[in-house]
């Protein structure tokens, strides 16, 4: 398999993306949203309370903001994975790329890197703005900053990029697999359904401390892996140019 190959793809499917409003919307705006809504949020709850009994479930609270970021890592990707193969398909741009010496497996990974690095770097971006206005708004409550911590690297650095593979891996499966985007993008919006979940347990009890982040983080290694194997025996390149209509 041939990297170059692959980022050739992926840095042409990222031209497009770049003048599509319904992708680069929410790829700026959810990051922004979490980004700076939430610690608007707790900043009020600060200076509503005080300082009175904040450090006993403030952290927590944050901490359940956080995960935002990996729900985001979810959802973002998915128009851009969605269109990824049956968009291109649509609009008769896949079949000159299927044509080509190129493999399936640099296809795959072409379109796989255009949907995850925009993705990403977006929610990097939003998480160092969510750290400093959270570490400014509860610094004088809490006696010290609350970022960098354990939970939030494991979230950045673990979560985020693999959560971010497994919705790509199941949107690519799916768009390669269907005869519209928008049916692509459907279906696979129910990648975010287990981290709603997730997020819901943590705020009614579930810590999501660094252990169990990397339980979680070890889960989506598998179901990553699995995806990427499924993917690659689904797509049939012969099938998309001889049989889509």
């Amino acid at each position: 398999m041939r990297f170059s190959q692959a980022w050739l793809i992926a840095r042409h499917d990222i031209g497009i993306f770049r003048h599509r409003s319904g992708v680069m919307g929410p790829l700026i705006g959810l990051p922004l949203f979490v980004g700076i809504g939430f610690p608007v949020l707790v900043d009020y709850i600060v200076r509503s309370n005080g300082t009175a009994g904040l450090g006993t479930y403030l952290p927590g609270l944050i901490d359940a903001f956080s995960f935002w970021f990996v729900i985001g890592a979810a959802t973002l990707p998915t128009a851009i994975a969605a269109y990824a193969i049956v968009g291109e398909k649509v609009e008769k741009s896949l079949e000159p790329l299927l044509s080509t010496p190129t493999t399936d497996g640099e296809i795959l990974l072409g379109k796989t890197l255009a949907a995850f690095v925009p993705t990403v770097l977006a929610i990097w971006a939003g998480s160092a703005l969510f750290q400093g206005l959270i570490d400014a708004a509860t610094r004088g409550a809490l006696g010290y900053l609350l970022y960098p911590n354990g939970e939030m690297v494991v979230i950045l650095f673990a979560l985020v990029p693999l959560v971010s593979l497994y919705a790509i891996e199941l949107c690519v499966l799916v768009s390669s697999r269907v005869t519209d985007a928008r049916s692509a993008q459907q279906y696979a919006s129910i990648t975010f359904v287990p981290l709603i979940f997730l997020y819901v347990a943590g705020e009614i009890g579930f810590t999501l401390d660094t252990t169990h982040l990397l339980y979680i983080a070890a889960g989506f290694v598998v179901l990553v892996l699995a995806l990427f194997q499924v993917s690659r025996r689904t797509f049939h390149r012969e099938e998309i140019l001889t049989q889509w209509k």
